[in-house]
């Protein structure tokens, strides 16, 4: 059975969408904010992750966190929000029963916190060991450094939490004033799904948030196109292994190229039958993970492998990698092995769907990104009208020696190694 939403849209032009799941014994309810890591400016970078922190610390009808939390696990739910680098996400999930309780925590949380100073001050300590723990994680932060090797120092390449320094600096006022310019009706969806309809959910929102005043979205910088001068990040770390993580700019979010990349990643590098896996791991041991992702932004995206190889492997792993990748350029995938890969993606793509969370992360990025919802049988087509030559020609367009950057965490890191990795 098709999977169906409805979306409605408030006089303040808030809008709503609602996929109802009569059979669900929960109800999730997410608030997404059009506004993350790159629309901020350098001075207040990070700031978009630390309000999210600070909306959990206390609203006018719930002034404390324990006050929220509460509210929630008392009716044994979960709260939790996330930020990236083109929106923000706070979400509940509670029982069918309890979907008044989750949009009044949310919209409380959203329309009137309290960003209190003396909250203020002692969150923005845990947000700097927040960093500190990222940078303590060699992986997580060879996938910062990536983000510096593709993007180079313009807001798309900051990094989403901040800094240290530029934590310690944002002040309360910082707040206000981001809140007033981002956190508009125009910039905000609320979608939920569950065991609900779309008229109970529509009067509750709109009960809680029609008041909002009407106002313009400020505009985000573009990205530069093109790889930066530096494009091969390294730090030397005395650690059991190194990180190693290749990344190519690749296209935006509404590119129409989108369904056969995402034909491609699989092909590449998602689960044991891509070639990544084959090559690198099975056949000569050369790393336990490796793989690759895709990132799509409004006016950009990467395509990043990453492998956690022996440092003494590094080189003979990079090579192999980029090997398999600029093999996709070079020679048409043969027709079983595509077969396998579009039934991997679509297959993979049905089953992330099944939750409603997982419904509300669907639908509401969508809206907030690009507009409009993709129906699910629509990018099922999609996906399944790729073909070899679709694959080729993305190959060809992403993958040149211009368009590689690299990064690298782990014992007597070599700037060097991409010079002598990439293919002829």
């Amino acid at each position: 059975m098709t999977t169906t939403w409805q979306i409605d849209t408030l006089d303040n032009g808030l809008r709503i969408v609602t996929t109802p799941m009569p059979t669900a014994q929960s109800v999730n309810v997410c608030i997404f904010v059009g506004v993350g890591s790159r629309m901020e400016e350098r001075r207040t970078n990070g700031i978009c992750h630390y309000l999210e922190h600070m909306l959990f610390k206390g609203s006018k009808k719930r002034p404390t966190a324990l006050d929220i939390s509460q509210a929630i696990e008392g009716a044994g739910g979960g709260l939790n929000a996330f930020t990236n680098k083109e929106f923000t996400g706070y979400w509940a999930h509670l029982p069918f029963d309890r979907l008044d309780l989750a949009v009044d925590v949310l919209a409380d949380m959203v329309r009137n916190p309290l960003l209190d100073g003396v909250e203020i001050d002692r969150e923005r300590t845990v947000v700097q060991q927040e960093i500190r723990r990222a940078h303590d994680q060699p992986s997580a932060w060879a996938s910062e450094l990536l983000s510096r090797a593709c993007y180079g120092d313009q807001p798309v390449g900051w990094p989403i939490a901040g800094t240290e320094e530029t934590v310690q600096a944002i002040q309360r006022d910082d707040f206000v004033a981001h809140m007033a310019a981002w956190y508009v009706p125009e910039n905000t969806v609320v979608a939920v799904a569950g065991n609900t309809t779309p008229q109970q959910v529509t009067a509750l929102i709109e009960q809680r948030m029609i008041d909002a005043e009407r106002r313009p979205i400020p505009s985000f910088v573009a990205a530069t196109p093109g790889l930066p001068a530096e494009r091969v990040q390294v730090e030397a770390r005395d650690t059991d292994q190194s990180n190693l993580f290749f990344g190519m700019r690749a296209i935006a979010r509404k590119d129409p190229d989108r369904y056969a990349l995402t034909i491609l990643n699989s092909l590449l590098g998602r689960g044991m039958s891509s070639r990544l896996f084959k090559e690198v791991r099975e056949r000569r041991g050369l790393a336990y993970s490796v793989g690759s992702s895709v990132s799509r932004h409004h006016d950009t995206g990467v395509l990043a492998v990453s492998a956690g190889v022996s440092p003494e492997k590094a080189e003979e792993a990079g090579k192999v990698i980029l090997e398999e990748v600029f093999k996709l350029v070079d020679e048409t995938v043969p027709e079983d092995e595509l077969t396998r890969a579009r039934d991997f993606t679509i297959g993979n793509f049905r089953l992330s769907l099944e939750s409603t969370m997982a419904l509300t992360q669907w639908t509401g990025e969508n809206l907030i990104t690009m507009g409009e919802i993709e129906g699910i049988d629509e990018v099922v087509s999609n996906l399944a009208a790729v073909t070899a030559d679709d694959v080729q020609r993305v190959a060809r367009r992403l993958f040149t020696r211009d368009n590689v950057a690299m990064s690298l965490v782990g014992p007597g890191a070599d700037a060097g190694l991409l010079e002598k990795t990439l293919p002829g």
